[in-house]
Parts: C-alpha cells; structure tokens; sequence
C-alpha cells in the first residue's frame, strides 16, 4: 500500500524542465532556449523538444522564467465591469492586438469602485505585468503615484484627462451628451427628458452634458431627469420609463445614457400604446450592434470603443518594443451621431 502511494505521488509529479530535457536528448538550457525563442534552435532540434513537452504535458514554470528574464509578456487590463457588453468591443480590440504579438492579457474588475480600482493595481504591479490599460481616468492619488512610479507603460482610456499619468485615449462624455441634446433640441422638442441608471463616472459627465444643453436653450430640467441607482439594462429602462410617466407624464423626447435603456424605453412605450418617433422621440448612447436593428431602429451617439482599445493596445506595443512615437500623449477619438428612425422632428 504505501510503494503504490509512493508510485502515484511519482507520476503526479509535476513534470520539469530537465524531464523534458532527458527525454529530448539535449541540455536543459537548449529546452530554455527553444521555448523562449524556437527560432535560434535548428528545426531538428526544435521538432524534438516539442515533441517531448508534449508527450509529457509540460507547463513552464512562469514565475521562474520571469525572474530570470525580467519579462513577462503580460498586459494588465482594469474595467469597471465585466457584465456590460458595452466593453466587449473594447476587450476584443486589446485581445486580438496583444494576443497576436505574444502577449497575455489580464483582465480586472474594478466594480466602479476606486479602491479597487488601486488593489487592481497593486495586484497587477504585483504579478509584474509589462503594462497596464485602464478605463477612465479619475484615481486615488495612490493609484497614480502607483502608476507613475511603476515605469511601465500606462494607457487611460474612454475618458479624457487634462493630467494623464502618461497616454490617454478616449472622448469628452459632457460633450457628447451636449451634443445629443442639442440634436433632439434642435428637432423642435423642448421637454426633453434624460434617463440614468447607476450614476458613474461617465454617467455624471453625460448628465453634466445634458444639464449644459438644456440651460443654453434656457429650459428647466430638473423635473426631466428620470433615474434608478442599478446597472443599465433593457428591463432597467422600460421600468424607469413607466415609473417616471406615471409621475410626471410623458416628455417630447428621451436621451438615455447608454442603448440598453433606450430600447427598454422604446420596449415600455410600445406596450403603453405611445407611437415611437410619432409621439416621442427615443434617443441612446454608444451605438450597439442591435441598436440599427431595432423596432424603429434607434438612433443614437456612436462611440469608437473598437478603435479606442485597438489604439491603446497598439501605443502600449510601440512603448514595450521602444519605438519613438510623435503621437499625441492625449487622443481625443470623439464620436457622431447616428440619426434613425426612433427620433423626428416635432410637428
């Protein structure tokens, strides 16, 4: 009984370096060279080695690689959520770019939370990533003197920042909801409402925005802003839409904070038998995929979240592999408006 427990415990062993090495024949810094860099070993060799991590299903050892070499081939990533598809552009964009070049990347959830968004950063720091991309700009201090301190590439992201810690890309959120209410403004509504859900970072910008359009065009608002303190989903929007109706009545037209509201608020005004544009306008915000499929189809303000992960994956490898770059430190990537047929001029 204990030879087989003893046998076991031999073949559960975790396979090394010098196993792979015995059964290829070679010396174990040959193993090392190949993995890191398959292209200075001869194809003979490199065809044995791999042959032998396979048969035996070895995993390098990272954490000794990167002490030895001082890289890690990792990019750390913080979000505010994993939940909102609103970052799935985002994400694929820094996927595909990092991936391609070799590069992992590690995702973290800030939960719009500053003080996690700073234990995001120690972690990450802590894990010796090459790199760190983030969504937004407002930190605790600690955070940026983190981040400036860390020496190592640093992109914020979907906001602009008048201090970057060092690149930034992204949009001015007031202007852009400015400009949205200037567009329904300017379609002849005057009582035009404003719907939120959780009031973020971003969504306290765009309200901003908002507020700024309504006040230029000399309007009192503050009975037209319609929200709940949850997340951002279609059921979300179709319930502040029958709750705020049922207090206040019915608006010319709605500019929601994000897609997912507007097609719950076009949801709701569908089942209470109110005619969308005929009876009131319905405007959103980022330009989702099913946004020009919906019922009408909904227009609303674009946003270049693709492209704004592509470019800060993109700046990151430039920075890693030291190339100088005439590049901007602070890209504004703006947005535009895209006009359907869930909004029309007032009659």
């Amino acid at each position: 009984m204990v030879g087989a427990s003893r046998g076991a415990a031999i073949v559960k062993k975790r396979k090394t370096l010098d196993d792979v090495a015995h059964l290829a024949n070679v010396s174990p810094i040959t193993v090392s060279r190949a993995l890191r860099a398959p292209e200075v070993v001869s194809p003979e060799l490199r065809q044995r080695i791999e042959a032998a991590v396979e048969k035996l299903a070895y995993v390098p050892n990272l954490a000794a690689s990167r002490l030895a070499s001082a890289r890690t081939h990792s990019v750390g990533v913080i979000v505010p959520t994993l939940y909102n598809v609103i970052f799935a552009d985002y994400l694929r964009a820094l996927h595909e770019v990092f991936l391609d070049s070799g590069f992992q990347v590690v995702v973290v959830n800030s939960r719009y939370s500053a003080s996690e968004e700073e234990k995001a950063v120690r972690t990450l720091l802590g894990q010796r990533v090459e790199a760190i991309v983030i969504v937004g700009v407002n930190h605790t201090p600690m955070t940026r003197r983190l981040l400036r301190q860390a020496r190592i590439p640093v992109v914020e992201t979907f906001e602009l920042s008048d201090e970057p810690i060092d690149v930034n890309i992204g949009l001015s959120h007031r202007e852009a909801a400015r400009d949205a209410t200037r567009f329904l403004l300017g379609l002849g509504h005057r009582q035009v409402g404003f719907l939120m859900g959780q009031n973020d970072i971003r969504a306290a910008a765009r309200l901003e925005g908002y507020r700024a359009a309504m006040a230029e065009a000399d309007i009192d608002c503050e009975t037209l802003v319609f929200t709940q303190a949850q997340p951002s989903t279609i059921s979300l929007g179709s319930a502040i839409v029958e709750d705020a109706f049922a207090r206040h009545g019915m608006p010319e037209a709605l500019f929601c904070i994000d897609d997912h509201l507007a097609f719950g608020a076009m949801m709701k005004c569908r089942n209470l038998g109110i005619s969308v544009p005929e009876q009131i306008s319905i405007m959103g915000f980022h330009d989702l995929e099913f946004a020009g499929f919906a019922s009408p189809p909904l227009t609303t303000l674009a946003t270049a979240r693709f492209e704004i992960g592509k470019m800060a994956a993109e700046t990151v490898l430039a920075q890693i592999r030291g190339k100088k770059s005439t590049a901007p430190k602070r890209i504004d990537m703006g947005y535009r408006i895209v006009e359907r047929g869930s909004t029309a001029r007032k009659k």
